[in-house]
Formats: C-alpha cells, sequence, structure tokens
C-alpha cells in the first residue's frame, strides 16, 4: 500500500468470513472496521466465532452491531473493547471514526431497529466526542437517505435521514455504509465519499487509506 496507513473496512457479514483470508493486505493494516450485521440473530458464541477468525488476521477490530445482530453480540463487543457504536474512537494519525450500527425499522422485524430520531441522538452524542480531530469517517450501518446506497430492489430509498443530515453537516472525508445489499456501491454528498461494499460473502470491502494528509477510500472486490 505504498507505506500510506490503511483500514479495510467490511460489512453485512451475516456469519459468512469464508473470504476473510483472501482480502490483500489485511494483516497489515491498521486496523479492521465493521460496519455491522455480523451475524443473522446470532449469539455470543457466533460473534467470537467470525471475529475469532478475523482477529488470527488482524486483533485490531472495531465494529459495531448491524439489524440482524442481537444484544447478546453488543454485549461481546463491549467486553472485547471492539464497539464503536454511539461514539468517537482515535484511529491514530489525527483520524475520528464515528460509529452509528443498528438500523431503521425493517419489514422483517429484526432484533436492533431503532427510529431515525435515535439515529440522531446517537449521532449528535459521537459528534461531540469527535470535534477535535483532523479527519473524520463516519461508518453508518443505516446508509443515507436519497443516496446510490440505500436504493432497494424497486428502486425506493430506504437509508435514513438523520445520516445523511449528519453528512451535509459535518462533511466526514468518508463514509463507509452497508445494510442495503442489492445497493452495493458508490455515492457523494458534498465532499464525503459514501461506499456501500455489500454482502462480504460475496467479496466486497473499502480500502480507506490516509494518503498525503488527505483520507481516500476505493470499494473493491476480492
Amino acid at each position: 500500500m505504498e507505506g500510506s496507513p490503511y483500514w479495510i473496512a467490511i460489512g453485512d457479514i451475516h456469519d459468512d468470513v469464508s473470504q476473510i483470508g483472501n482480502v490483500p493486505g489485511i494483516s497489515e493494516a491498521q486496523g479492521v472496521l465493521i460496519s455491522g450485521d455480523i451475524t443473522n440473530y446470532g449469539s455470543r458464541a457466533s460473534a467470537e466465532r467470525l471475529l475469532g477468525e478475523i482477529e488470527r488476521l488482524n486483533a485490531k477490530i472495531l465494529a459495531q452491531i448491524g439489524n440482524m445482530d442481537t444484544q447478546d453480540v453488543e454485549d461481546y463487543l463491549d467486553q472485547r473493547g471492539f464497539n464503536v457504536h454511539a461514539r468517537a474512537t482515535d484511529l491514530g494519525f489525527n483520524i475520528g471514526l464515528v460509529g452509528v450500527g443498528y438500523s431503521m425499522p425493517t419489514p422483517f422485524g429484526t432484533p436492533s431497529e431503532v427510529s431515525n430520531g435515535q439515529i440522531q441522538v446517537w449521532l449528535d452524542q459521537a459528534i461531540e466526542q469527535a470535534r477535535h480531530f483532523e479527519h473524520l469517517i463516519l461508518m453508518a450501518h443505516n446508509p443515507p437517505f436519497g443516496t446510490q446506497t440505500d436504493r432497494v430492489s424497486s428502486g425506493q430509498c430506504v437509508g435514513s435521514i438523520a445520516v445523511r443530515e449528519f453528512i451535509e453537516k459535518h462533511q466526514p472525508e468518508v463514509c463507509v455504509t452497508g445494510h442495503i445489499h442489492e445497493s452495493r456501491g458508490v455515492d457523494r454528498i458534498g465532499k464525503t465519499q459514501i461506499i456501500n461494499s455489500g454482502l462480504f460473502g460475496a467479496g466486497g470491502y473499502v480500502l480507506v487509506r490516509l494518503v498525503e494528509g488527505k483520507l481516500e477510500a476505493e470499494l473493491r472486490q476480492i
């Protein structure tokens, strides 16, 4: 990676980390960022097994739950010091990571759904811890509303207005997202590059690099 600090971001694992060893440079990355949906209604044991596979390659895991993860999974993330949900985390290099997991209500009644208002509360809480960072990455399981990253197969946008308003106001350099598998892609709001890497089992991931004092992100495929 030409000497630049970099992170590997993945999401929507859904119990399948079989591709993890095929991600180029994963062991040398500054860390692995996981945007949510580690499991499918999984237990602590499921999360421990899945994250253990990743930890063998890179011990620096920063993760949050998605709507398909249970409270047991979040408890495990807390106990391991992995959890970045509703807080700002220092990545070094004057970079702050703002995390917000869960999702807005879905038609499927999944375990970890909340209102758009609650997502806004969590984002407001996190940004208060992040104001001193020169660079900002937003990792939001629920993508921002009205982009190429939040469209279901019918074409309807189902993203979060709170996430979009946060991006419009605070303009993080990068937003890593997921949740809507069929909306794998890249978009931009102002200076913010938004990337949904889709199902990790299908080989999608994001490379985030600090190059000459600027954060750059790229959607990649194994």
